[in-house]
């Protein structure tokens, strides 16, 4: 029979609606109807609020004091899945940064067991290096770095037998013929970390590249006679691109000129989480280096921004109370874009028929209430 949600407001990714309820069966959403219509369904008062797509990020470190390339387990897949829940992401891609092959191949399997033993909340994996340009390496280990050969090529293609795979690389370092092979094989090619020319990030998503590694941030800028690769994002319509809004890794201005000059659609809000994030603690080692959190920014000693201590409900509401951007447009950045670029978008980011009942709560100042990830 299932249960009906009552009592708030809905987003159903594409539209606001009043005095309208969620009936859920199963894992699925059943109806969305007026509440006078909903039948036999057992009545769940929400008490207020707005409803909606819960939140999907695809690149995801670590949280909950859990670190993904510290312990590739079914474990920490599951503690950093759980730590963000609670702040109403419902889906997710736990991130292995460059590191040894060997730890790489663990988080592989280790995501692939977590999806095979449902663990809530997890949609595949982003492989972040180590095919990239030491040049832009941020706070990624410069010894673990490299060309991509074909083997490697092979392997990658290999891992999207098991799991969805999402890989980083840097464009000046791969050749297009093996990105092209990468995205037959299924693989979600995505550019950073990157002093790529625009000629090579143009090459690159010619290539089938498919998305752009938290805009801005260790790339080649954009200037007048050199695009780089924020001038190729910023001008391409077709790709996606993460962007992390939490007022340490992008200025307010350029988050303000990413939303204008890219397709709203093709925006998607990422937190680049590591383990302080989602109730962590405040320091912690990345590969022999102390990062420590000071004022929300994580850094080395050096000063590197080391990843984000950010969460999905941070990032909407600093766009929305910050930014004073659209509150459906930011709610589709967090949900159905991401949905779309991962191909999942039939069952997630929407609050629709068929589609699976992993919703979230909001109060009216957008803090997570409540989380559901498939009808639980």
């Amino acid at each position: 029979m299932g249960f009906a949600l009552t009592g708030a407001r809905i987003f159903t990714g594409e539209t606001f609606l009043d005095d309208h309820a969620v009936v859920v069966e199963g894992k699925h959403v059943a109806r969305v109807v007026p509440e006078a219509e909903i039948g036999a369904a057992e009545r769940r008062a929400l008490g207020g609020g707005l409803l909606a797509p819960g939140f999907i990020d695809v690149q995801v470190n670590g949280g909950g004091g859990a670190l993904l390339n510290d312990n590739p387990s079914v474990e920490t897949v599951r503690t950093i899945a759980t730590a963000h829940r609670r702040f109403g992401t419902v889906g997710m891609l736990p991130t292995v940064i460059t590191d040894a092959p060997q730890v790489i191949a663990r988080a592989v399997v280790s995501v692939a067991r977590a999806m095979a033993e449902g663990v809530p909340g997890v949609l595949g994996i982003h492989i972040e290096g180590p095919f990239l340009d030491v040049a832009r390496k941020g706070a990624h280990a410069a010894r673990f770095i490299r060309e991509m050969e074909e083997a490697d090529a092979d392997a990658i293609a290999g891992f999207a037998m098991y799991c969805p795979v999402m890989l980083t690389l840097a464009p000046n370092r791969v050749r297009p013929e093996l990105v092209q092979r990468l995205t037959q094989a299924g693989v979600l090619v995505s550019l950073g970390h990157s002093d790529a020319t625009y000629a090579e990030a143009r090459a690159a998503l010619d290539a089938g590249a498919r998305s752009i590694t938290h805009l801005f941030n260790a790339m080649s800028q954009m200037t007048g006679r050199e695009p780089g690769l924020a001038g190729a994002a910023l001008e391409d319509a077709e790709a996606y691109a993460g962007i992390i809004a939490d007022g340490h890794h992008v200025h307010d201005a350029a988050l303000k000129a990413a939303f204008a000059a890219r397709p709203a659609a093709r925006m998607m809000l990422i937190t680049d989480a590591m383990p302080t994030a989602a109730g962590g603690p405040d320091q912690f080692e990345l590969q022999g280096r102390t990062v420590t959190r000071h004022n929300g920014r994580l850094s080395l000693a050096d000063g590197t921004l080391a990843g984000s201590d950010l969460t999905m409900e941070a990032a909407v509401r600093y766009c929305v109370g910050h930014l004073g951007m659209e509150l459906a447009t930011v709610l589709r950045m967090a949900s159905l874009n991401p949905a779309s670029f991962l191909r999942c978008e039939s069952e997630l980011g929407r609050i629709a028929p068929g589609h699976l009942a992993s919703m979230v709560l909001l109060g009216d100042d957008l803090a997570v209430k409540q989380t559901w990830i498939n009808g639980q």
